[in-house]
């Protein structure tokens, strides 16, 4: 059996989730790994609902829970604040609606300890609001495996890779004033996770599902059916996000130049894709932007060897008139 020294701390921002997150802290309180080394953090970020009364409840009953209160600022804001407090070696990150399996901890501590890596990742699974298990959205690996960070960025680039800080143990001192999640924005896991590559010695990656998400309809970055005006600003920001990432890259990581690019040309598709009908006007110029560049870079979206077809055939349909096709893609599709 391993022994254990170092500290972890697990950060959990919480923002009205009175019925999902007695579960989500539960599930961290209930690790196996040695409870005088492990410090749990709810920050609720301005609930409005019964969060607060929740959490103070279980900090009375749990001397390694420590409940923070501030004015709502967003899910970054909370893990800042969070972070500020962190006592520990090694940092996580549970959202307060998603849940973890018990060894999750001791697990990715004995992987840090034997790899000596700055950052360890557990797989997920996704579940549904029903109870069922969907699809994976990253293909957890057949062994433990590690890689470089520069190898992470390029899963990260051609999106098989997990860029969420919930699913890692990271040395918290790799949290430096210069390195924090970015206020204001949904897509704030993958800025500071390409960014923090920089620092990273090398990544393990464990096959083991631990991290547990929960699909609840409503939350930040998922459209509800019944609103179909509705344009969540995560398409925005990954499409900024995408921009960041291509600079960086041709800045430290030339070879992977082309890959960025493809990354880049697969976001703007996602926000064509998406963007409601209504708001592809001439005034709306963020959109027009993303038009612009789709339409000056056809030559190079042709020759990218890293788009499918399928992602080409799109973007060239798209291209000439965006609003014409989505228009006649939805009366196809009786929407």
């Amino acid at each position: 059996m391993t022994e254990f020294s170092k500290k972890i701390t697990v950060i959990i921002p919480a923002y009205n989730t009175a019925n999902l997150v007695k579960k989500c802290v539960a599930s961290v309180l209930a690790q196996d790994y040695p409870e005088d080394l492990l410090e749990v953090i709810a920050v609720d970020d301005g609930s409005t609902d019964a969060t607060p009364g929740i959490l103070d409840e279980m900090a009375g009953e749990h001397r390694n829970l420590k409940v923070i209160h501030k004015e709502n600022g967003g899910s970054s804001s909370a893990r800042n604040v969070g972070l500020l407090a962190a006592t520990g070696d090694y940092v996580g990150f549970v959202d307060s609606d998603d849940f973890v399996s018990k060894e999750m901890y001791s697990v990715m501590m004995a992987a840090a300890m034997e790899h000596d890596a700055d950052m360890v990742q557990a797989s997920r699974d996704e579940i549904a609001e029903d109870g069922s298990k969907l699809a994976d959205v990253v293909i957890p690996p057949s062994e433990v495996t590690e890689i470089s960070p520069e190898e992470h960025l390029r899963t990260l680039l051609m999106h098989t890779g997990d860029a969420s800080f919930c699913t890692k143990l990271t040395k918290r001192s790799l949290f430096t004033d210069e390195m924090k999640f970015p206020e204001g924005e949904l897509n704030e896991d993958f800025y500071l996770m390409i960014h923090m590559l920089e620092k990273v010695n090398k990544l393990v990656i464990l096959p083991q599902q631990f991290y547990h998400v929960f699909y609840r309809t409503g939350s930040n970055s998922r459209k509800t059916r019944d609103n179909k005006d509705y344009f969540p600003p995560v398409f925005t920001d990954i499409v900024r996000n995408a921009d960041v990432a291509l600079d960086l890259v041709k800045k430290n990581h030339p070879a992977l130049t082309e890959v960025a690019e493809r990354f880049g040309y697969v976001q703007r598709l996602d926000y064509l894709l998406h963007i409601p009908i209504s708001k592809m006007t001439k005034d709306n110029e963020f959109y027009n932007s993303v038009v612009s560049y789709v339409r000056k870079n056809m030559s190079s979206i042709n020759e990218n060897k890293y788009l499918t077809g399928k992602q080409k055939t799109y973007l060239k349909l798209l291209a000439p008139a965006p609003k014409l096709v989505r228009q006649i893609h939805a009366k196809l599709r009786g929407l």
